[in-house]
């Protein structure tokens, strides 16, 4: 399905004409190897949310290619604040993105999981409660889940005192789920960056200065630079920019 505002490519090879979804698909399609892909939408000065909410920021296509991401993926990667603070329901797809995957050989709806050091979870946020598929709670050795959570989801321990975003993605590797999408928040982008676990940023630019406040799409302690090759840029009718990092 291709409605809305158009999408064009600017870099490399621009298109005059808009791309359906087909072509989306296949400018963000699913790699050959294990890849961790992080998507996040930003103000043009840095800003992440807009009155505390990342959906101040995120228009038509901006959903249009965030849907897509969540089809192409075998998981989806999110913090406990941000499954919160946002409050995440249920990952689900419509019938046509279904049969994408059906005919990709994946599974009907991508496994959702959660990354929480003090599991302060709600059994019953939808995100859990009407999951399609048992989501995955990845923390650490330490610590207690409130009760109900390991009806809902199971709870997966990688370290000690701290979770092991290494270990639990090579985890989550060994379950046959390689390409992971991983939705923020800021603070596990900070952590994931910081472990050198970022393959992949596919980075929405909307067209409006947020003003001081709002925090980067990354957080946590200081680290080195990390180079991301520019991959390709699109831009929506609308003004909205997308951009695609990656490694070599």
């Amino acid at each position: 399905m291709t409605v809305g505002i158009p999408i064009r490519r600017l870099w490399p090879e621009p298109s005059v004409e808009p791309l359906d979804d087909a072509a989306l698909t296949a400018l963000y399609g699913r790699a050959d190897r294990p890849r961790l892909r992080v998507n996040f939408v930003s103000s043009l000065d840095g800003a992440v949310t807009v009155d505390g909410f990342s959906a101040g920021l995120s228009g038509e296509p901006d959903k249009r290619v965030f849907g897509l991401l969540r089809m192409v993926c075998d998981a989806l990667v999110v913090a406990a604040g941000t499954l919160r603070h946002e409050g995440y329901r249920a990952v689900r797809l419509d019938e046509g993105r279904r049969a994408w995957r059906r005919a990709n050989g994946l599974a009907a709806y991508p496994t959702l999981v959660v990354v929480s050091g003090a599991l302060d979870l709600d059994p019953a946020q939808a995100a859990f409660a009407d999951a399609p598929v048992r989501p995955i709670v990845l923390t650490h050795s330490d610590a207690e889940p409130p009760p109900g959570l390991t009806d809902v989801a199971e709870v997966l321990r990688c370290g000690a005192g701290r979770v092991d975003l290494a270990a639990a993605l090579a985890e989550l590797h060994g379950r046959g789920l390689t390409q992971l999408l991983c939705e923020g928040g800021p603070h596990l982008l900070g952590a994931l960056t910081a472990a050198d676990l970022v393959d992949e940023l596919c980075l929405t630019v909307a067209p409006l200065l947020a003003g001081p406040g709002p925090g980067r799409i990354t957080a946590g302690d200081a680290t080195g630079p990390m180079h991301l090759p520019l991959r390709h840029v699109l831009a929506a009718d609308d003004g909205v920019l997308m951009l695609r990092h990656a490694r070599d």
